[in-house]
């Protein structure tokens, strides 16, 4: 094993998919590579083209994963200022129409070759691994860190049968990543509690955003109109991102808001519900269709209104901030991050919102000085992200118990033998559950993923699953 680093990074959905887990991965690998002391791998699903055409916007598809390789290298390109040295490999994925969610096919370990297998960085943790039937990650790799973006927990309470259906997913949650991980890092103190785990925001924001920041510090301190437009709200258009609390609030205190004027800007399912519903107000409220947040048509609000307690760490607000403008949020864990900046403002009740949208209309956001500009860079977040993953140590080979008696054995070695043996078995257990197709397909799993079809085969170059098969009876 060469004394450089090499880090795997696995994530659970890739560009043109403008979502957290197909961006924020992206910059991490990019970051992590930029120094040239690290090797690092992005390994991110492929998808046949129907799945494409389920998942992607506007049409867009590829005939094969280099085509998906350009086009993913062609977007970072163009948001950071070096040539990004990471390498990119897939594996096969299908998409899930009920979870609405990409998920693994097959045993994802194979992507990495067994001597440069490193640190696994696994993005979403329990997503990769509710199925996932092969190679133990911690056998094959020195370290493996999982990365909790989503939560999931609250997602579920929403639907119907949500308090048991959470109840069954905080507990597969803590299995398979008590099993298959090191070390978990949370976003926020809004995930789940599991095993082994730091809270620490690892993720950065967009260099883009950081420099609107500067252009309109720059205006600010020339004595310029900075902001000439009110506020407004961007995220994806469905109820539980917080367009529900949003409008209720707004009808609620509609009264004493006379004047305010709210856009709304988002793409989804409920997108004809929620304009149904902003007509309905006094207010002057536009509902406009999604766009990318880094759009100049942004750049001229002035108050980023965000009320929604369902996400991790809201990435439109860092970027919100990290353009200098106010940021009206409700005091809830996911935000825990954002209040050391003078312009974050936090409310408890529906009078302290109205009050706190008021104020910062009538008033002009605090200068985002450098040292909160670096806090919200890709920079500071991959040190962050290092220290909390404790791959700032030196590389040393993992102790490991000899054959020996359990009489010889000091007692702390055979409490940890015997823990390492329990975990086995667990691991056991659910390699058991998952290589079963009928379990599969009762917990959720897409019809025949325990192995890729020959189609994913094909567009991968993978051996056909009855090859993989032998070969991992040969393995065990």
């Amino acid at each position: 094993m060469s004394t450089r680093r090499h880090l795997a990074v696995f994530t659970t959905a890739s560009l043109p998919w403008m979502t957290g887990t197909a961006i924020n991965p992206l910059f991490r690998a990019a970051y992590l590579a930029k120094d040239g002391d690290r090797e690092v791998t992005l390994v991110i699903p492929w998808l046949s083209l129907r799945d494409q055409e389920l998942v992607y916007p506007n049409k867009i598809v590829f005939g094969s994963p280099l085509e998906h390789e350009a086009y993913v290298r062609r977007w970072i390109e163009e948001r950071i200022s070096f040539r990004p040295s990471f390498s990119i490999k897939f594996y096969p994925a299908k998409f899930s129409k009920e979870l609405r969610s990409i998920l693994p096919v097959g045993d994802i370990t194979e992507c990495i070759p067994d001597e440069v297998a490193d640190v696994a960085v696994l993005e979403e943790p329990e997503h990769l691994n509710w199925y996932h039937h092969g190679r133990k990650w911690k056998n094959k790799f020195r370290r493996v860190i999982g990365v909790v973006h989503t939560n999931y927990i609250a997602y579920v309470k929403r639907e119907k049968n949500g308090q048991a259906i959470a109840c069954f997913m905080k507990y597969m949650n803590t299995w398979v990543t008590r099993i298959y991980c090191h070390k978990i890092i949370r976003l926020s103190g809004a995930t789940q509690d599991l095993p082994r785990s730091v809270v620490c925001n690892v993720h950065g924001v967009n260099p883009k955003f950081l420099e609107v920041g500067k252009l309109k510090l720059k205006q600010l301190r020339n004595g310029e109109i900075a902001f000439t437009k009110g506020a407004y709200y961007i995220g994806k258009m469905v109820w539980s991102k917080g367009y529900r609390e949003l409008l209720d609030l707004l009808s609620k205190y509609q009264s004493k808001l006379v004047g305010l004027e709210v856009d709304l800007y988002g793409s989804g399912e409920d997108s004809d519900e929620v304009r149904k519903s902003a007509e309905l107000l006094s207010l002057a409220m536009k509902v406009h269709p999604g766009r990318d947040h880094a759009d100049p048509l942004f750049h001229d609000y002035k108050v980023f209104i965000n009320p929604s307690t369902t996400d991790v760490v809201c990435t439109t607000t860092a970027e919100a901030l990290a353009m200098g403008k106010i940021v009206i949020c409700a005091n809830h864990p996911s935000n825990e991050f954002f209040k050391q900046f003078p312009n974050c403002r936090t409310y408890d009740s529906g009078e302290e919102f109205v009050q706190l949208t008021l104020d910062a209309l009538a008033e002009q956001p605090a200068p985002l000085t450098d040292m909160q500009s670096h806090d919200l860079s890709w920079e500071a977040a991959t040190e962050r992200f290092m220290e909390a993953a404790e791959l700032n140590l030196p590389i040393s080979a993992e102790p490991r118990i000899h054959q020996t008696s359990k009489a010889s054995l000091p007692a702390f070695m055979r409490t940890r033998k015997l823990k390492q043996s329990l975990e086995d078995a667990s691991v056991y257990l659910h390699q058991a559950l998952s290589g079963l197709e009928v379990t599969r397909r009762a917990f959720g799993a897409v019809p025949k993923t325990l192995q890729p079809d020959e189609q994913l085969c094909n567009d991968l170059g993978l051996a056909p699953a009855k090859k993989k098969r032998l070969k991992l009876k040969l393995m065990t």
